[in-house]
Parts: structure tokens; sequence; C-alpha cells
């Protein structure tokens, strides 16, 4: 085995004229959690659907444990198992059906894969739903259902692509648990995601890819001091004014200003609490007033803000895939 989950260099896809990946290096070390991030239509869909052996790439070369990508794809396929955005599971089985059935795909005789099943069942903590329909499930559960049924042959490499897309904070929890306890029984985890405080929470290492290139790669605490020693984060007490205080704290400070998903909350980097301090004079000078505010260290969003010159979630188009 190589001491590489992943080792890519130049790896490319193209689909006609556009250059979907364009000369992505990558080096995932084994066991862990892995980030994945970049603005929708960044590449990252293509280059999982390379890595996984879903697609062939254009040119450059890959491993996975040590096996080339093009020329030893059935060894890859057997140390791998990929778990899209939306549950695949069959909404019309129950959950043991469902964990069975993949069992007995994967060459477990019936016993072996009914064992298999109960044993993932319990360790998702699906026991009470086992003879449920999948479609009666709740986000998480399904989520969890998804993973599980990934994991009947326990791979060494597990992509999870935007595992918790959709789901409400407390089954985004629970799928974060899934995936801790994945990694503390030695599987290596490749997550794609737009959440960034979920890639806070988990990653070890994360990679941002923009336009089809890896832009940045390290750890989360190098990544944060890539955008300055800290940031200022204001709440105002009347939204309607957020436009003019974006104006105010991007002269003010000369950076990028995030908007949060909060109406009346923004952030931007600032070197020094000085210039902090000048900023939200300045936004009073101008009558708008601030509900609440802090200077503290950077944080991913604003690192991706800086990097991509976009919030991790946006309108853009979904990048080519097929």
């Amino acid at each position: 085995m190589s001491q590489y989950a992943i080792h890519a260099e130049g790896l490319c896809k193209r689909f006609g004229d556009h250059a979907a990946v364009d000369g992505v290096d990558l080096t995932v070390p084994e066991g862990g959690v892995y980030g994945f991030l970049g603005p929708n239509g960044a590449g990252k869909t293509t280059t999982i659907r390379m890595l996984a052996t879903l697609i062939r790439p254009t040119s450059g070369r890959a491993r996975v444990f040590g096996h080339d990508l093009v020329e030893d794809t059935e060894a890859v396929r057997e140390c791998i198992s990929l778990t899209g955005q939306y549950a695949s599971v069959d909404e019309d089985l129950t959950g043991m059906e469902n964990l069975v059935l993949m069992g007995r795909l994967l060459g477990h005789r019936g016993r072996a894969a009914t064992e298999r099943a109960r044993e993932l069942l319990a360790a998702f903590d699906l026991e009470a739903a086992a003879d449920r329909q999948a479609k009666r499930y709740s986000g998480g559960m399904r989520r969890r259902l998804d993973i599980a049924a990934s994991i009947v042959a326990t791979p060494a490499l597990l992509f999870l692509d935007e595992p918790t897309t959709g789901l409400d904070p407390r089954s985004r929890t629970e799928v974060w648990e899934v995936v801790r306890a994945l990694t503390d029984c030695g599987t290596t985890v490749l997550l794609t995601t737009q959440y960034l405080e979920e890639a806070d929470r988990l990653a070890d290492r994360l990679a941002v890819i923009d336009h089809g290139r890896i832009i940045a790669e390290g750890t989360v605490a190098e990544l944060k001091q890539t955008v300055g020693a800290g940031a200022v984060r204001v709440r105002l007490r009347d939204p309607a004014q957020a436009a003019d205080a974006e104006t105010i704290l991007r002269q003010e400070l000369s950076a990028p200003v995030y908007r949060e998903d909060d109406p009346a909350a923004l952030s931007a980097r600032v070197d020094d609490a000085g210039r902090a301090g000048a900023a939200l004079t300045a936004l009073a000078h101008a009558g708008i007033e601030i509900g609440d505010f802090g200077v503290g260290q950077s944080s991913l969003d604003e690192v991706f803000l800086a990097l991509t010159g976009q919030p991790a979630t946006t309108d853009a188009p979904e990048e080519i895939s097929a």
C-alpha cells in the first residue's frame, strides 16, 4: 500500500473546448478527512468522478493507494466507495432490505449479508427503523442509510460528495458523527462540501479548487493565516443598510467583504485592530447603527471569499460532469 490514499499529477478533463479540470495536483494522505472545496463549476465533482473511475482523464496521472487510475482500474475500484449528493437507496425497500441487497451484490452469501446489515443498522442507530421503508425515513436517516450502504464492504477510501446537502442542523450533526466513526476505523474520507462549517469541523487538510485548478492547500489553520491576522464581524440593526455598510467596510479595510446568511451580518478580514476600529467609526459617522460586532480569527468563509472571489454557495451553473 502507498502512504498516500490519492496522488494525482496534472489531472485534466476536457469536454469539447471546455476544461472542467485543468491540471490538478492533489496528494491525500492515508487516514482522516481531506476536504475538497470550491464554488459551483470549479471542477470538484468532475475530479471526484475521475478519481472514482467513473470517467477517464483526458490527460495526467493519478494513483489510488498506489494503483494507477487508468491502467489498474479494477484494483482502484476494490479500494473505494462513493456516496453522491443524493440518497441512492431504493425507497420502496426497508433499511434492512437495502443493506442486504447491497451485500448480496457485493458477493456476500445470504446469512453473511444479513449479519453485515444488522451490524450497520446498529452502528448507524437505525435498528428501530430496520423494517421501515426508506421513503418513510427522515432526511438524516436516509443519508445515514446511504452511507451505510457505501461501506457494506469497508472501503479504504470513501468519497463523500456534499453528503449533508439539504439536511437540517441536527441531521448534519448526525452525519458528521458517522464520518468521524469511519475515520476512527481507518477509512480515508475525501469530502466535498459547500458548508464551510462542515469542512472546519471535520477536515484535517483542505484543498480549494477554482476554474479547474487547485489554488490553495493546507490545514484549516494554515489557510486561515493566508487571509490576514483576523476578521471583523458586524451585525446591523437595520438589514436594509447592509449594502452601504459593505461599501464602507471595503473602503476602510481594503479587503473583500462577506455577506453572511443573516441579512444583517457582514464580515471582512483585517490586519490589525486599529483598522477595525476605524471601520466601525466610519459606519457610525455614516449613520449605520451596529447591533453587535467582534474581532477574531478569520473564518473559512473569509478564506474562501479571498481565494475565489465569491462566497461558498453561489448561483453559478453546475459543472459539466458527464
